[in-house]
């Protein structure tokens, strides 16, 4: 029986679909995001996971947010951008994964949620957290959303 596997070039050319929660919090007129580490490279990034119902992004992305960062509070069902970025799974192989932000209006925080031995959490201006970021589409994002409304 022949083998059906595609090669690895071609399996690093599939995309991913995951979904972020875009947690935050309004200071004195200013919007303030919560931001978390990834487990292995410690980079700041937004709660986010694989999408893994069609549709239900939004419900998905609350529930990262609660394990990558203890957030309790409020995700909005409307997206505010997307972003795309190079994700390099555990056999080595690199996806491209598309990613829908979904906003989280923060409520409060856990002292203790599931990944806290794996990860920090800290709030960072918009500003602040476009340069703490290294992804250029979620840079692009919160450069978008920390321009003034016209």
């Amino acid at each position: 029986m022949p083998n059906k596997r595609k090669p690895a070039k071609a399996r690093s050319l599939q995309r991913g679909c995951q979904c972020a929660a875009f947690p935050f919090q309004e200071r004195d007129g200013e919007t303030h995001v919560l931001l978390v580490t990834s487990r292995e490279t410690k980079r700041w990034v937004l709660p986010k996971g694989w999408t893994e119902k069609p549709g239900r992004g939004s419900e998905q992305a609350a529930q990262e947010a609660f394990e990558e960062a203890g957030i309790i509070g409020r995700i909005g069902t409307a997206s505010i951008g997307a972003y795309t970025y190079p994700k390099r799974l555990d056999n080595g192989v690199t996806v491209t994964c598309d990613v829908e932000v979904f906003p989280l209006a923060v409520d409060r925080l856990l002292e203790d949620w599931p990944e806290k031995s794996q990860r920090e959490r800290r709030w960072f201006t918009l500003s602040e957290a476009a340069m703490a970021v290294e992804e250029g589409g979620l840079v692009t994002l919160m450069l978008q959303l920390s321009a003034p409304s016209p």
